[in-house]
């Protein structure tokens, strides 16, 4: 059931659909559709009501209540079409990127609060001197010292080898963002938490090889895989947030339903991180420790490279996607 504070005109318009949203909603989500076709039909109903209050209500909750139906049936619609590529294919083809594109909003916040922290970070490195030690721990920064005085600033990611570098790195990165998805559960509050960690640990470590005037040298290193590993952790902390707010805000649904969904949905977008995790992985351990003696072009396209490839599946296709299963619903 969903209740608004509405003028006359738009009561009227609720209790003439009313019992056609709450029978889609249904429909949607207790899987009581016979076929495809039905759920193209419903779906396009829905949108010209959606059409409509946009139209006629620009600023009405109801809204923001049909385009949440809207995007629970494109997901609806996407898995009972058929297709010729596998159930595994679809997951990270169309599936996920669906789901991206419906919880958008939290990615955005997941970025704001991370780059929050990461300015408070350098900014309090740069009014503090004992800033950068208390964060990132006197042994890693007397080392990385020793290391820019014998001119290799981040040869500290070149000890142990490149098996064991990969594999240790990789467990902590998901180790990482499982943490920073279940803290979700404390509203949202405990994924905060760990973006404001990282945020304010990425702030101050790259001011203090700023401050020691090897910020270039770092950065042509470092961020060969910290691309895809920070920006891995931002999209873990958007699935946190997302579980968050399924406790917080369940809506027009009961707090367990709401909660069920919002686990769903974030454990997917979860999961989805886990190859780019992976693949930072990999370059810590085999590419990066390489950084000094590549040429400056190799290690920059790396970095572009991996970066473009990650922007381009969290920002960018899930509206292509959205894009392409909206016509096609539209030509059913």
């Amino acid at each position: 059931m969903f209740y608004f504070s509405v003028s006359m005109r738009e009561v009227a318009f609720i209790k003439q659909n009313k019992e056609k949203w709450l029978n889609f909603e249904k429909t949607i989500y207790n899987n009581q559709f016979k076929n495809p076709d039905e759920l193209s039909s419903l779906y396009i109903h829905l949108m010209n009501d959606l059409a409509y209050a946009q139209t006629y209500y620009p600023k009405s909750k109801t809204i923001s209540y049909l385009n949440q139906l809207a995007s629970a049936a494109f997901q609806r619609i996407y898995r009972t079409k058929r297709e010729k590529t596998n159930r595994f294919i679809s997951f990270w083809k169309t599936e996920v990127p669906l789901i991206v594109y419906q919880f958008r909003r939290y990615v955005l916040y997941s970025f704001l609060i991370f780059g929050l922290f990461v300015t408070i970070g350098a900014v309090s490195a740069a009014y503090d001197d004992s800033f950068v030690r208390l964060i990132l721990g006197d042994g890693y920064v007397n080392t990385t010292l020793e290391n820019i005085e014998k001119g290799d600033p981040v040869a500290i990611y070149k000890s142990g080898s490149n098996w064991g570098s990969f594999i240790g790195i990789t467990l902590n990165n998901l180790y990482v963002g499982l943490l920073s998805f279940i803290y979700g559960v404390f509203g949202g509050f405990g994924t905060g938490y760990i973006l404001m960690h990282n945020g304010i640990m990425v702030g101050a470590f790259q001011y203090f090889f700023h401050d020691q005037g090897v910020l270039w040298e770092s950065v042509r290193g470092i961020w060969i895989h910290g691309a895809m590993e920070i920006f891995a952790i931002v999209i873990e902390g958007a699935a946190g947030l997302l579980l968050g707010a399924s406790i917080l805000f369940p809506k027009t649904y009961s707090r367990m339903a709401s909660f069920k969904m919002g686990l769903k949905n974030g454990i997917k977008i979860l999961i989805s991180t886990f190859p780019f995790t992976f693949a930072a992985g990999f370059l810590e351990g085999f590419v990066t420790r390489y950084s000094n003696i590549m040429p400056n072009w190799l290690s920059v396209g790396i970095i572009l490279i991996t970066l473009s490839m990650i922007s381009f599946y969290y920002l960018i296709y899930p509206h292509i996607v959205h894009r392409k299963l909206k016509t096609h619903v539209s030509t059913l």
